[in-house]
This record gives C-alpha cells, sequence and structure tokens, in this order.
C-alpha cells in the first residue's frame, strides 16, 4: 500500500497536521495563517500607497454657503445668523485649501459659538460632518489638563481626527475639528494665575500652537504622550477649528459692559427689555476675555457668533419638522413592528411646557419624550395592537409615574 504524501505550507513550512487550513496552489501551498498575515500586510501597504494620492480640492465641487445652509435648515429650527456665519467659515475653509501658490495668503477663519446648552451647537457641528468630504471631529475640552498633570494632552484633541481619516495624516491636515465645552477652560480668576491653573489658563496657553498652526506630535491612541511611545507629526496650518461654549454667566458680563455706555435719559424702556432678554445677541470678544479666555485664544478665534435661547415655538417645531425629528424617530421605531403611532397636539404642547419649565431646551425634548414612551415601546410590540395615540393626559401620567419632576429638582 503506499504511503499518503505529507503536505506542507510552502511559506512557513509547516504541515497539514499543525494548522487548521492548507489551501493547495500550482506549485506550492499555503495555510490559513499565512493567507490572513498576506492579506493584512497588502492592505497596510495599499492603505499606504492610497494616503500618498490625496485629491486637490476643486473649488467647482464646493457646495456654495447657501446650498450649506439649506441643508443645515432641513436638521436645525431657528438659528438663522449661527448656520449663515458656519456656513461661510465652512465654505472659506474649502476655498483655502483649492488656494494655489499666490501673493496673498488667506488665514484660517477659526469659528466659536457662545450659546445657553441645548439650543444646538452640537447638533450643527454634527449635521456638518454628514455634509462635509473632510475629516471631521468632535473632541471635548473638559478632559484637557496642562502637561504633565491627570488627564489629557493638548494634542490629544487631534487623536479623533486621525482616527475619522483612518490615520490618513495628509487627508487629516486638511479636517475640520469642533471643540465643545471651551468656556470650561476658562482662566478661574480675572488675574494671570500666580500658580498652576491646569485645567484653565494652561489649556488655553497650549491650544495656540494648534489653533494657530503648528507641527504637533499626536498621541496615536490619545491621553498622555509618554517617551517611548511611537508619535504622529501633524501640520494643523490647513485644520479649522470650531470652538462652542455655553459660557454660563456670561450674561452679567454683557450688562455689565452695556449699563456702562448707557448714560442719559434717552434709552427706551423697550429696547432695554429686550436687551436683557437678548443679551447673547450683542457678545462681544471684550466679553469672552472678561469671562477668563486669555487675549491669544480670542484672536485666534477671529469669527463669533451666539446661539439664541430656543423660545416656545421653536422647541414645538424641533419636535415635528426636522429630516430626524424627535417624533419621526418613534414612529418609525413603532412602525417597524408594523404600529401606527400618533401624537395629539396637546400632548406635544405639554411635551414643550415641560421643557421649558425645567430649562432643558431642545436637547430634554427626548428625555421627557423618552420618559412617556419607555412603557408603550415595551408593551405594544407584544400586544399585536395596529395604532398606538399619544394623547396628553398619559403624557402626564406617565411623568407622574416616573416621578420625573422630583428627578429634575434633584438634578
Amino acid at each position: 500500500m503506499a504511503k499518503k504524501t505529507e503536505t506542507y505550507c510552502s511559506f512557513c513550512g509547516r504541515s497539514s497536521r499543525e494548522v487548521d487550513l492548507l489551501m493547495p496552489g500550482i506549485n506550492g501551498c499555503i495555510c490559513s495563517d499565512c493567507a490572513a498575515q498576506a492579506y493584512e500586510i497588502s492592505r497596510e501597504y495599499l492603505a499606504e500607497k492610497g494616503k500618498d494620492k490625496v485629491k486637490d480640492i476643486d473649488i467647482n465641487d464646493v457646495p456654495k454657503p447657501v446650498a450649506i445652509k439649506e441643508y443645515l435648515d432641513q436638521y436645525i429650527i431657528g438659528q438663522e445668523r449661527a448656520k449663515k456665519y458656519i456656513s461661510v467659515a465652512v465654505y472659506n475653509h474649502y476655498k483655502r485649501l483649492a488656494q494655489k501658490n499666490d501673493d496673498v495668503d488667506i488665514e484660517k477663519s477659526n469659528i466659536i459659538m457662545v450659546g445657553p446648552t441645548g439650543t444646538g451647537k452640537t447638533l450643527i457641528a454634527k449635521t456638518i460632518a454628514r455634509l462635509l468630504k473632510v475629516p471631521f471631529a468632535i473632541v471635548d475640552a473638559t478632559v484637557l489638563t496642562e502637561a504633565g498633570y491627570v488627564g489629557e494632552d493638548i494634542e490629544s484633541l487631534l487623536t479623533r481626527l486621525l482616527q475619522a481619516c483612518d490615520y490618513d495624516v495628509k487627508l487629516a491636515e486638511r479636517g475640520i475639528v469642533f471643540i465643545d465645552e471651551i468656556d470650561k477652560i476658562a482662566r478661574k480668576g480675572d488675574n494671570p494665575s500666580i500658580t498652576r491653573d491646569v485645567s484653565g489658563e494652561g489649556v488655553q496657553q497650549g491650544l495656540l500652537k494648534l489653533l494657530e498652526g503648528s507641527i504637533v506630535n499626536v498621541p496615536p491612541q490619545g491621553g498622555r504622550k509618554h517617551p517611548e511611545q511611537r508619535m504622529i507629526a501633524v501640520n494643523t496650518k490647513n485644520i479649522l477649528f470650531i470652538c462652542g461654549g455655553a459660557f454660563e454667566g456670561i450674561e452679567r458680563k454683557i450688562a455689565l459692559r452695556l449699563n456702562t455706555h448707557a448714560v442719559g435719559y434717552g434709552a427706551d424702556a423697550a429696547s432695554k427689555r429686550i436687551a436683557r432678554e437678548k443679551l447673547l445677541h450683542y457678545v462681544t470678544p471684550q466679553d469672552l476675555r472678561s469671562f477668563g479666555l486669555i487675549p491669544e485664544i480670542i484672536g485666534r478665534l477671529p469669527i463669533l457668533t451666539n446661539l439664541e435661547e430656543l423660545d416656545r415655538a421653536a422647541l414645538r417645531r424641533i419636535l415635528v419638522e426636522p429630516k430626524n425629528a424627535i417624533v419621526k424617530q418613534y414612529v418609525k421605531l413603532f412602525s417597524m413592528d408594523g404600529v401606527e403611532l400618533k401624537f395629539d397636539d396637546e400632548a406635544l404642547d405639554y411635551v414643550v411646557d415641560k421643557a421649558i419649565e425645567f430649562k432643558l431646551g431642545a436637547r430634554g425634548l427626548r428625555s421627557i419624550v423618552e420618559t412617556i414612551m419607555i412603557d408603550a415601546m415595551y408593551e405594544t410590540p407584544s400586544t399585536g395592537k395596529k395604532e398606538f395615540v399619544v394623547t396628553k393626559e398619559y403624557a402626564k401620567s406617565q411623568l407622574q409615574k416616573a416621578n420625573f419632576e422630583m428627578m429634575q429638582q434633584v438634578n
């Protein structure tokens, strides 16, 4: 009887008994382990090769400011001024990337948005991300501390941007970064600190080199840097930075500044009342400095805009009008179970009233509706019902059942 010939992998030399799978070819074999390793090597090689082919920006393919704002209008109610500022800043960023060698060097138009929580600062940034063809990242300034202290280094802001484009450095260097909660790194006192302000002024000083444009070493996985870690060099010259913050209490700074200019008896009482209601509309770089941002940071954020407090009509529209409106999301969830969901107008008005009562803004609308719908989402898929109507009485009873008012008072 002829002895069976043993087959071996042509790459690693292991026999068919030592591997899970041995695949034969014309003049040899390859095992499953070597095939997987070959795939990883080829994938990395092709990725590196493709990174050298970052296409130039064609200004004719860039959406115009009007088109950008129209896209934002589909998802964001109100905030016309902020949407216009963002649209222009993004369009100018593209034009700056498309600029060839020229006598006039277009500088970055970094932008800062000031507005109460729940007015749409982060939503504007996320919506822009859907439209753009450049890497986009949203990062939080609250985790940052001065180098050498517990927390994250300033350079880790760019880690999220690198991750968004699969660590393609050339692509990341033309991206956009939204820094949220920028007000949380304000200087803790009115005067320069004589002690370490490791999460305030120290972070602002570190942000300067990122905002104005320089080559920085970024830790690939974020967090703290250490000497033995491999760094990625990123040039921030063409990265657009958009900052947002609630700046809670800045209205007092604005009111103080406006009152110093109100001299005499000619002031109109009605205009004073409007000014008190919409003080953020009059925010200036001087107010940001009074709040605690250092002048160097303010100078590198030349475009300043504000988001208005959402009134009752705007909150009502937010519930039903945008493409991703909260009501539309729940209607879709129920329709996937074959159930038609309806909301009475009185129920929607009740939700808006509660959001205003607890000063939750647009973000609070979702938590209120979720509290109202949790029992229905739990029970309805198993009942076989084909229709479910949310009335004001049902909404009120669900909030009372969940002790919603008590939870808000505790928070």
